[in-house]
């Protein structure tokens, strides 16, 4: 594993293919990072669909989308499974939120994140909170088998609206 990128960095961007469509034979879509200034954004990088606790930290981050969403943010969760593979997994768990497929090249956008594992092929269960700008304000690598929780992105959600307040209020002075 290459080293965790830490607060202050620039988070680096990419294109990756999103889950499949409800509807067999849609047109896979894409998400770039890039297109997404102007929200907060919350990366989850996670091991593989379809483990225990993979599914309870996902099915966590699910509950707590609308928070997010209050908090300008959007969730996207990053593993390397196939596109078909996180339709699946999101259709059977009901997930709301955006999964991403870094299948092919496998595992390239975690190895920019310093969270790829090279001895067994999978990302770390790893968490970072980019702002608006693009600058990452947290990150985290948990132990593989403990789910992380979501006490730090809450936290970490807040203090970027505390700024963005004072820079508001600092602007209208």
């Amino acid at each position: 594993m290459s080293e965790l990128l830490k607060a202050g960095e620039t988070a680096p961007d990419f294109t990756l293919p999103s889950h499949v469509g409800e509807n067999a034979g849609d047109t896979e879509d894409k998400v770039m990072l890039s297109d997404l200034r102007g929200k907060n954004v919350i990366l989850v990088f996670y091991p593989a669909d379809w483990s225990a606790v993979c599914g309870d930290q996902l099915s966590l981050y699910n509950e707590l989308l609308p928070t997010f969403e209050k908090q300008n943010a959007v969730l996207l969760g990053i593993s390397v499974d196939g596109q078909f593979c996180h339709g699946a997994f999101r259709e059977n768990r009901g997930y709301r939120m955006t999964l991403l497929s870094d299948f092919e090249p496998k595992g390239e956008v975690a190895k920019k994140y310093g969270v790829y594992r090279n001895g067994d092929g999978f990302s770390e269960r790893a968490l970072f909170v980019i702002d608006k700008n693009g600058v990452i304000r947290w990150s985290y690598v948990s132990p593989i088998g403990i789910n992380p929780g979501a006490k730090e992105i809450l936290q970490t959600l807040k203090e970027i609206q505390i700024s963005e307040n004072a820079e508001g209020e600092k602007a209208n002075a």
